[in-house]
Parts: C-alpha cells; sequence; structure tokens
C-alpha cells in the first residue's frame, strides 16, 4: 500500500520507486482507493521518492486529475525530480496540473 497523508481534505500520495507499465497500474488502483476513501478537494501526489517515471508515470497522473476533477476537486504534484518534470512539460501535464516548486 501507498504511503499517504491525510490533513482535512488533503491527500498526499508518496509514490515510491520506478513508475513504468509494471507498477503504474498498483500505484494508480492504490491512489484511486484511497481517494474513495477519504474524498479529498485536493490531492497532492508526491514524487519526492520516485527513481525513474516513463509515459506511464503521465498516465497515472492524468488519471487521478481526471478522477479529481469529476469529483469537482484538484491535482497537484510535489517534488518532482527535475527529469521527470522534463518529461511532464514535454507532454503539457503541467497545463492541467500545478507541479509545485520545490523549497
Amino acid at each position: 500500500m501507498a504511503a499517504y497523508t491525510v490533513n482535512s481534505d488533503v491527500l498526499t500520495v508518496q509514490l515510491k520507486g520506478e513508475i513504468d507499465h509494471h507498477t503504474a497500474g498498483r500505484m494508480a488502483k492504490e491512489a484511486d482507493e484511497l481517494i474513495a476513501r477519504y474524498e479529498p478537494t485536493l490531492l497532492i501526489l508526491d514524487f519526492g521518492n520516485v527513481t525513474f517515471s516513463d509515459s506511464s508515470g503521465i498516465a497515472v497522473v492524468l488519471g487521478r486529475y481526471k478522477k479529481m476533477k469529476e469529483l469537482g476537486g484538484q491535482t497537484e504534484l510535489s517534488s518532482v525530480p527535475k527529469g521527470i518534470k522534463r518529461i511532464f512539460s514535454l507532454a503539457a501535464v503541467d497545463k492541467l496540473v500545478k507541479i509545485r516548486e520545490n523549497v
């Protein structure tokens, strides 16, 4: 099960390891289960412990974005490594989902 925190109506899911076609389905399913359980208005996907992501990571993000939008909520990304942020920018993910700057 994914590590996560809930603070009021904000659900933060800490993704970990590699996001590829082997792991993306499980990550998406776990995030969906947490969204259904806690019904947050804001979902934050924390990429701080992600070591690799291919296009499967884009699918994980966009799928959760769509689910949160259907529920009237928002999705943001945090701690996105530079290389993964570049992939997301090239795919215009950052036009739909706010990517928090690391402080």
